[in-house]
């Protein structure tokens, strides 16, 4: 599959990129692409989450009434969760989210996005993008001119290019990765993806293995 390179003002370079059937020509496995979005946000929980039980909460351990007799039901610590000020019954404890999936398993995830976004047509590949200096206004100007001021995108560079990511960083609806850093939600989160020409040489390395 034959696909054409743009420059940054939108216009037809005359040069044309083949993207490999393997990697953006399959059939999406969907629950693979889940599997890997699952992953991905469970990594983001802090897992910070705390509550105070009975043994954490301070109060005085000593019996506040005796045993029996009482008529009443027996009680041993104002501690208890039955007690205003006592301790929580199952709240949240600190504990780890994350997961293990397998490397295949989460480039099968990748193929299956970049093979939606191709068979959507909200794939484009552009020339490379170089910026003299951080300047949103220039990085909105190759937007306008690619036709996609109105969608969520995607950039995806051959590297961390620092002008071209402070230039897209103050924008909602643009974001620039490299494409070491690239990962099935940042492509289902974006609308279109624009891969630059040097970038799709190593996408295609990486997953084809």
């Amino acid at each position: 599959m034959e696909i054409a390179v743009l420059d940054i003002k939108g216009q037809s370079t005359g040069r044309t990129v083949v993207l490999e059937d393997s990697i953006f020509g399959i059939e999406p496995n969907e629950h693979a692409v889940w599997l890997d979005v699952k992953q991905y946000l469970a990594n983001q929980r802090q897992g910070t989450h705390a509550s105070k039980h009975r043994g954490l909460v301070s109060g005085s351990t000593r019996k506040l009434k005796r045993q029996k007799g009482t008529g009443g039901a027996r009680c041993g610590s104002i501690k208890s969760p039955v007690f205003r000020g006592g301790g929580r019954v199952f709240g949240p404890e600190p504990r780890d989210y994350s997961f293990k999936l397998n490397k295949k398993l989460k480039r099968l995830a990748r193929r299956s996005v970049l093979s939606q976004k191709v068979s959507e047509q909200n794939l484009l590949v552009v020339e490379d993008i170089t910026l003299n200096a951080p300047k949103t206004k220039e990085f909105v100007n190759i937007i306008d001119a690619l036709g996609i001021n109105s969608k969520k995108s995607l950039f995806v560079t051959a590297t961390g290019d620092k002008n071209v990511y402070l230039s897209s960083r103050n924008l909602q609806s643009a974001s620039v990765v490299p494409c070491t850093e690239l990962n099935t939600y940042a492509i289902i989160n974006a609308k279109v993806l624009v891969i630059c020409e040097s970038a799709l040489e190593q996408i295609q390395n990486n997953l084809s293995k």
